[in-house]
């Protein structure tokens, strides 16, 4: 997966920090969304991330998660 992959939550995650269900719990399985950043590096260092993928699913709402918790959509 690369940026710009579109891809689905294909596992259940529940997430607080949805702009519209702020502090509440929020499952977003099933979600569709964009991948903007792929985390492998930092300051110029090889970085091994938990989470490396950040999806952007909303214009004010982000994610980031790991790769066996998405699906690639095929256009």
């Amino acid at each position: 997966m690369t940026v710009g992959t579109r891809v689905r939550v294909k596992s259940s995650i529940m997430v607080y920090h949805h702009p519209q269900h702020r502090n509440q719990p929020l499952d977003i399985k099933g979600m569709e969304g964009e991948i903007i950043a792929v985390l492998e590096t930092w300051q110029g260092r090889v970085i091994s991330p938990n989470f490396p993928y950040q999806v952007r699913f909303a214009p004010k709402f982000l994610a980031h998660l790991q790769p066996d918790e998405l699906d690639v959509i095929e256009n």
